[in-house]
């Protein structure tokens, strides 16, 4: 098999694979980021909050997501959000969304679960004393957050919030489910068109290899960096 491996298959679809392919998920991947980790910064804000009600609500909602699989939801998303919009537009028909606003939909709800946990354990792991010295200086609780714990608490969440998102890059992968044209998503359509699955898949495995392997290694970089 090996003796008919085709490098020039990979050399002329590059510009294809990372031309639309890559960009739209490292698109994908950075927004979902950024947008789960405000809405995940929001939930765990109110799994800490004082309110029961808040803590409820938060907790049944990254419970819920968490157990259920990534998969699943983006289906969900991909066919129920154009309903779901049109029902907040006040239309009887759906709305147009588009797949990536679904796909993006899907990864900033389903990572915020993640996130908020992250976020969580974060926040109290900063001593309570902190926390003490903070309203003796006149702080209110919003400001001991924003300008004490939070603060804090990113240095020692940023390896495992690094972690998650390496996680969500392969994530976003799944959206081949729905035929969206991400990394893989252009690597299959090639591979299908010229009957060459090994040269792609074998590519798209050694990418997201380098890429996870270097991220990771920042990790590692950071955690010996906190630790010493």
């Amino acid at each position: 098999m090996l003796d008919s491996f085709d490098f020039s298959v990979i050399v002329q679809a590059l510009p294809f694979l990372f031309g639309v392919g890559m960009v739209f998920t490292v698109k994908l991947t950075l927004l979902a980021m950024v947008g789960g980790l405000i809405l995940g910064t929001l939930l765990a804000l109110m799994r800490l909050s004082h309110s029961a009600t808040l803590r409820t609500v938060a907790g049944v909602y990254v419970n819920v997501i968490r157990s259920i699989p990534l998969v699943l939801v983006i289906f969900w998303f991909f066919f129920l959000v154009p309903y779901i919009g049109g029902w907040i537009m006040g239309s009887n028909t759906p709305i147009e969304v588009g797949a990536f606003s679904s796909a993006l939909v899907t990864f900033v709800m389903f990572e915020a679960a993640y996130y908020c946990e992250i976020i969580r354990a974060g926040i109290l792991g900063v001593s309570r004393g902190q926390v003490q010295a903070a309203q003796a200086l006149g702080m209110n609780h919003r400001m001991a957050m924003t300008y004490v714990i939070l603060p804090q608490a990113i240095k020692s969440m940023l390896p495992l919030l690094l972690t998650q998102s390496i996680i969500l890059l392969q994530e976003v992968s799944l959206v081949y489910v729905v035929s969206i044209t991400d990394f893989v998503g252009a690597a299959a359509a090639i591979a299908q068109r010229d009957g060459r699955l090994l040269e792609m898949y074998l590519f798209v495995a050694v990418v997201y290899f380098c890429i996870c392997f270097t991220l990771s290694s920042l990790v590692r970089r950071m955690r010996q960096f906190q630790n010493g």
